[in-house]
């Protein structure tokens, strides 16, 4: 009775041992846990090297011009290596175009599509120093509030001074002004009108 007492636990101890050592095994061969992204907060921001500004004179006098800010690397590198002083005639009008570009790849990848596909979404701000001698006015939409991409510039008096053009990210808090949103690119071009 001893010897089947004594079977009966040996058997129950080896099975223990046998269930622990397959847990043990188990947890060692365990596949490591997957990676897992972090969890997108938004969009993220596109880099912008390249700001180009295509000048129209609306009486289809005077010839095209196209005044551009490339910085290469982006903001915080190396000096821009085009910034442009944007020279317009006095008492004339221009359709402007703006185009944006990401030229730190290849190909460029070209910013503005995106700006006009997510309209809704952005917004330029042109600040004259000299208020009064350039007159800005957007001249597209989102179909509720002007965009910029394209505008009509009435440049008044000879003078020089500066023009501060800024590209507003405005999702979901867009209201035609340029208060709300973080700043995408902002460019101080020196201006003369002549």
């Amino acid at each position: 009775m001893f010897n089947k007492n004594n079977n009966k636990m040996s058997k129950k101890i080896n099975l223990v041992i046998l269930l622990m050592l397959v847990m043990a095994v188990s947890i060692q061969c365990k596949k490591d846990d997957p990676i897992v992204n972090p969890p997108i907060q938004g969009e993220e921001e596109e880099l912008i090297t390249t700001m180009n500004l295509e000048f129209i004179d609306s009486a289809g006098v005077l010839t095209n011009q196209t005044f551009s800010f490339k910085d290469p690397d982006g903001p915080g590198g190396n000096a821009p290596t085009v910034f442009d002083t944007i020279a317009l005639s006095a008492n004339n009008t221009y359709n402007v175009a703006i185009t944006l570009l990401n030229e730190s790849v290849t190909p460029a990848e070209d910013i503005t599509v995106e700006v006009l596909n997510e309209a809704d979404e952005h917004f330029f701000c042109f600040e004259p120093s000299v208020a009064g001698n350039c007159i800005v006015t957007r001249t597209d939409s989102d179909g509720q509030y002007e965009i910029g991409l394209a505008s009509k510039w009435n440049v008044l008096t000879i003078s020089q001074g500066f023009m501060l053009i800024k590209l507003k990210h405005q999702p979901g808090v867009k209201n035609g002004t340029c208060s709300p949103g973080e700043t995408d690119i902002e460019i101080n071009f020196p201006v003369k009108i002549q």
